[in-house]
């Protein structure tokens, strides 16, 4: 692998090199993390897990534990009263 040098924009923006890019598998949308290191930064790519895509496996899983149990829509609202009463 060649040695590149890069320019930074006038926005801060750096440029990975396409071998870099395609040996690491980096994609568009990558989230990295700056890491000061002496005479220089360090980029660390970060996996950040889709809120999205999670809350939708857990309300799955919610959803599978309520028909599990034969909880009904009543028996959430009771125990929605009965935690209030508990907090007030």
């Amino acid at each position: 692998m060649d040695t590149e040098i890069v320019k930074m924009s006038l926005k801060g923006q750096l440029v990975v090199p396409q071998e870099i890019r395609e040996a690491e598998g980096f994609n568009a949308g990558d989230r990295f993390v700056p890491l000061p290191v002496k005479n220089g930064v360090l980029f660390k790519r970060v996996k950040i897990p889709n809120v999205r895509i999670e809350f939708e496996k857990l309300s799955k899983e919610i959803e599978g534990q309520f028909k599990k149990h034969n909880i009904t829509g009543k028996d959430v609202d009771e125990a929605v009263r009965w935690a209030r009463k508990k907090l007030s």
